[in-house]
């Protein structure tokens, strides 16, 4: 009889032990603690991979990309690319449809003014570990001349590509054509303006809603087809702010900074729309009202379960012994 009230007890704790680990999922701060970031300029949350962040360096020796675990910080993967020319100024990444990775080497901090700039894409490792990935490189040209940009976005669902230029009095989203060409020049046109002197975007998962940040503030903005309707205001850790991105599950925005142990602040996401299980007309799952609700709920199950099989062990001894 004991054995049976043992495995049963075992069961019930387990499933109590057994909840969510909000760290796991990425959608609490860290810090980035590789040595070799030192100017993290773009986030992209891994959807293969939960709690894992990909990154870059501004200005690195090589096509890089770091694979950062936000539950240590560490890197637990380096992918260098390769099918890419020596890259310049490397300011943003994004992840695309079908677990696709956008990087964008578009920054001219140095005001050379670029007659072109590049976007790359690769598929995104289905294993963790330091590798070489083959990217596409594409050729990116603006219909109005060279600019400035640190923010490119990829939306969730059409696989677009867009790209906001950096403007101390606010810029401009600029829209790719339909589908990128490897073997011409792809010419991104301005559609909108945006209310920002833009460092880093993203788009929610469910592609509903764009963040856009600076180094002061930020704006989320809804997506409305690309005509943008301003949502609400973000605010954002003092510092160098140089990226922004929405944690996997769309209930949280993260926002990094540049700098050797640089931190990520996780906040909750604008509006209601940054979960993925959002319906199109605006609605959201539970979670997406309160990044915290969710945690306190799982801490209450938890406690219920525990309390549980507490009630069931010490009852089953009570009943043995009057036998």
């Amino acid at each position: 009889m004991r054995r049976p009230i043992a495995l049963l007890a075992g069961f019930l704790l387990a499933g109590a032990c057994a909840l969510p680990a909000s760290a796991a999922d990425g959608d609490e701060d860290f810090t980035i603690k590789d040595p070799r970031i030192t100017e993290s300029s773009g986030l992209a949350a891994s959807r293969q991979h939960p709690g894992i962040y990909w990154t870059h360096n501004d200005q690195d020796k090589g096509a890089y990309l770091y694979a950062v675990d936000s539950s240590t910080g560490e890197t637990v993967a380096t992918i260098t690319m390769t099918g890419v020319g020596t890259p310049r100024d490397v300011e943003a990444i994004a992840m695309g449809p079908g677990n696709e990775i956008y990087v964008g080497d578009i920054g001219d901090n140095d005001g050379v003014e670029w007659p072109y700039v590049w976007v790359y894409r690769l598929p995104e490792p289905k294993t963790l570990k330091d590798q070489t990935v083959r990217a596409t490189q594409y050729v990116v040209k603006y219909s109005d001349g060279p600019r400035d940009a640190e923010s490119l976005v990829v939306h969730p669902k059409t696989g677009r590509v867009y790209i906001i230029d950096k403007q101390e009095d606010g810029g401009h989203l600029y829209e790719s054509p339909a589908k990128l060409s490897a073997g011409g020049t792809n010419v991104f046109k301005p559609i909108t303006p945006v209310d920002m002197w833009a460092t880093d975007a993203a788009f929610s998962p469910d592609g509903e809603t764009l963040a856009v940040r600076g180094y002061f503030g930020g704006i989320a903005y809804d997506w409305n087809g690309g005509k943008l309707k301003r949502l609400e205001r973000i605010s954002v850790p003092l510092g160098q702010g140089e990226s922004l991105s929405y944690s996997t599950d769309g209930t949280k925005i993260m926002l990094g900074s540049e700098g050797a142990n640089s931190n990520v602040v996780a906040k909750d996401a604008p509006g209601d729309a940054g979960s993925s299980d959002s319906s199109a007309d605006g609605g959201s799952s539970a979670s997406s009202d309160d990044g915290d609700s969710g945690r306190t709920g799982d801490l209450k199950v938890g406690a219920i379960a525990v309390l549980v099989a507490c009630v069931v062990v010490f009852g089953f001894r009570r009943l043995v012994r009057r036998r």
